[in-house]
């Protein structure tokens, strides 16, 4: 049983960027958390594409291939959701949450986010976040950004969304991809109050 009160929720959109996500379940489950899952249709090919694999549509299967992708046998709690159910239980503001996470998350997303539509449950579930007061986190992975995309970016974060684009730092010498992924993960979750991932943070000049 998790010591966190309340689950965290981790959007997953069709944006290129899939390790994104799987870093911040392996660090998440592993401390514990609940996390409800929920990933958009496009994923299904983002998968296909990035690494040839096939994500399973039965969430029950989802979940052991999420927790496989992690690493993460049995901490945590995960509940996946297809993204077609708009009445899941995330889809009302009465469950309550930790705030909500969407990562990577493309621009698609962020653009009807920005504008109040909900396609889908993952959008229904971030415009729940926001219609409640709740913390709200996007990883955009993008580049270049049209003027377009960063209007929908600034409205947003007009409506008190952190933007955290997936751009790495260098002060902590990475050796590997994943150390590069963990320092944007843990910056994202810097923002909900979670620091569960060993990172090395900024300590001024020596």
């Amino acid at each position: 049983m998790s010591n966190h009160t309340y689950p965290l929720i981790i959007g997953v959109s069709g944006a290129s960027g899939l390790i994104y996500a799987v870093r911040a379940l392996k660090f998440l489950l592993e401390a514990d958390y609940q996390i409800e899952l929920v990933a958009s249709r496009s994923t299904h090919m983002v998968w296909q594409s990035e690494q040839n694999i096939r994500m399973p549509a039965e969430t029950a299967a989802q979940e052991q291939f999420w927790r496989d992708q992690a690493g993460v046998s049995n901490s945590g709690q995960l509940h996946c959701h297809p993204w077609s159910d708009v009445g899941a239980g995330i889809a009302s503001g009465s469950f309550r949450t930790l705030g909500m996470i969407v990562m990577p998350c493309s621009m698609s997303t962020v653009a009807k986010l920005a504008v109040g539509l909900s396609s889908d449950l993952l959008e229904r579930a971030a415009d729940v976040q926001l219609k409640e007061g709740r913390k709200l986190v996007i990883v955009p992975r993008e580049t270049p950004f049209s003027l377009i995309h960063l209007r929908n970016l600034t409205a947003l974060a007009e409506a008190g969304v952190r933007v955290v684009p997936a751009i790495p730092a260098w002060y902590h010498q990475p050796q590997t991809i994943e150390d590069l992924v963990d320092f944007v993960v843990a910056r994202a979750l810097d923002q909900l109050d979670i620091d569960c991932i060993p990172i090395q943070r900024w300590q001024g000049h020596r």
